[in-house]
């Protein structure tokens, strides 16, 4: 099970919102916390600047929906399917995924700073230009995903598996090379020599 880096407890719920059926809505601008969303179905669902705060998605399907600029701050997100959805430039700041499923998931920008993604198969999913600073992605299993441009600054990546990813132009500072797998991991020359580096290695041009 993920759990929230410093073992953060998950916001308590004032409301619950059960069986709720979004699919196809424009959900823009809606504004909801300390929510409980129990087998919501956001299929095909869109938005722009809507607003969860510390709201948990119980089983909840985001399949195949868009979402622009949208906030989920502090959520809880257990047993959720994130087939072929859109988040570009949207904020999961805090926010926990437990069990969830990422197939073809497509995230562009946005600030997903402190998530808890331990253990998360993003193997078919594509992160671009995020920020995931001190982002918990212990045990994720990475392999030939895209993960271009992140700022992964103070992330925790014990255990990753990267193999066959690509990860150029991303920060690795906080890879520790002995404790993941990067096997066949696409990266650009400034990278290697970091890792390199991370390896105890003294890199000279001749």
């Amino acid at each position: 099970m993920a759990e929230r880096k410093h073992a953060e407890a998950a916001a308590a719920t004032d409301v619950t919102i059960a069986g709720a059926d979004w699919y196809g809505l424009d959900i823009s601008d809606r504004n909801y916390s300390r929510t409980l969303f129990s087998d919501l179905d956001m299929t095909e669902a869109t938005s722009a600047g809507a607003v969860f705060k510390e709201c948990t998605f119980r089983r909840a399907k985001f399949n195949c929906s868009r979402h622009e600029g949208s906030a989920f701050i502090n959520c809880t997100f257990v047993g959720c399917n994130f087939y072929d959805v859109d988040f570009n430039d949207c904020k999961f700041v805090g926010s926990m995924f437990d069990s969830c499923k990422f197939d073809a998931t497509r995230v562009k920008g946005g600030n997903w700073s402190f998530v808890g993604l331990s253990g998360a198969d993003l193997r078919s999913a594509v992160f671009i230009d995020a920020v995931l600073r001190e982002a918990d992605l212990t045990g994720a299993r990475c392999e030939s995903g895209t993960m271009t441009g992140l700022d992964l600054s103070g992330a925790w990546l014990q255990n990753a598996n990267f193999s066959g990813c690509d990860l150029r132009g991303s920060d690795l500072s906080s890879i520790e090379p002995e404790t993941v797998t990067l096997k066949r991991a696409v990266i650009t020359i400034e990278q290697s020599v970091m890792i390199c580096e991370a390896m105890g290695l003294v890199v000279r041009a001749s």
